[in-house]
């Protein structure tokens, strides 16, 4: 897909009007004795790219695995939509949310992992319609519909009926992104997607991401050590360090004039 390319009303993503759409308050996660977030504030408005950096270690990944639900918060809240995440109201106290109201508020989220964790015994299409056919309640043909626009958008129509060990991984990774964006996420979170691929492989799947951030109006929530990629595609860039953001902004103030001595020694250690 050219980069001025639009995608169909099938693919494109529900417009936004740039309310909050997430918010971690006071959200603290550990691993044993190690403080991986630390009493984490930080919101992300409908509509935005947020991209988070920072060594490895600052917590950036346990934020969207928290936001999958795959790790819940030691302390603190986590909202998506207007709705608590983890937590649930009831009798007007805060309590520890069922199942059936986590899965609800998780639909909202879609995410890309470093693996590209596809169904090696499912043909590419039915690997992109299994979720919207059994969680959403799609028709086949309304999931398949769906599935040919997505496979068009990441240039992959003519392997709809090949098997994922048949595609290269770039290839895969971009099965997967298809994947995600056919729930229609709210936000789509994206965890160093293009860490397990061969170096010739990854300015394909960026130019994907990019396409998908220039012509959707999907939130993104991006960790990646690919800082050109971060600078086209942010609107706000988090560093983090030790489970805080030491510093945010825009990419042209992070990447320019970072004002913060441990984002000139990152920056300088990763450019």
């Amino acid at each position: 897909m050219s980069a001025d390319s639009t995608p169909s009303k099938e693919t494109a993503n529900p417009a936004v009007d740039g309310s909050e759409l997430i918010r971690f308050d006071h959200v603290t996660k550990r691993f044993g004795t190690n403080t991986v977030l630390d009493s984490l504030d930080f919101t992300v408005s409908s509509g935005k790219h947020v991209t988070l950096i920072g060594p490895s270690g600052s917590g950036k990944t346990t934020i969207l695995r928290l936001l999958m639900t795959l790790l819940k918060p030691d302390e603190g809240t986590i909202k998506v939509g207007g709705q608590y995440l983890t937590h649930e109201e009831k009798g007007g106290k805060l309590v520890p949310a069922g199942e059936k109201h986590t899965r609800e508020v998780r639909k909202n989220i879609g995410m890309v992992f470093q693996q590209f964790n596809l169904f090696p015994n499912m043909k590419v299409l039915r690997n992109i319609t299994e979720a919207p056919v059994h969680v959403l309640g799609l028709s086949k043909d309304e999931a398949e519909e769906r599935a040919r626009g997505l496979l068009d958008l990441v240039g992959l129509t003519e392997h709809i009926d090949k098997y994922p060990t048949q595609l290269s991984g770039g290839q895969q990774q971009r099965v997967a992104i298809a994947r995600a964006l056919a729930m229609r996420p709210q936000v789509l979170l994206l965890d160093e997607v293009t860490s397990a691929l061969d170096p010739e492989l990854v300015a394909g799947v960026l130019d994907v991401l990019r396409d998908i951030a220039h012509t959707t109006d999907i939130t993104m929530l991006c960790v990646t050590h690919e800082m050109n990629f971060a600078r086209d595609i942010s609107d706000d860039v988090l560093m983090f360090d030790a489970g805080r953001v030491i510093e945010s902004g825009s990419p042209e103030k992070i990447f320019t004039e970072p004002e913060h001595e441990r984002t000139r020694e990152f920056l300088s250690a990763v450019l």
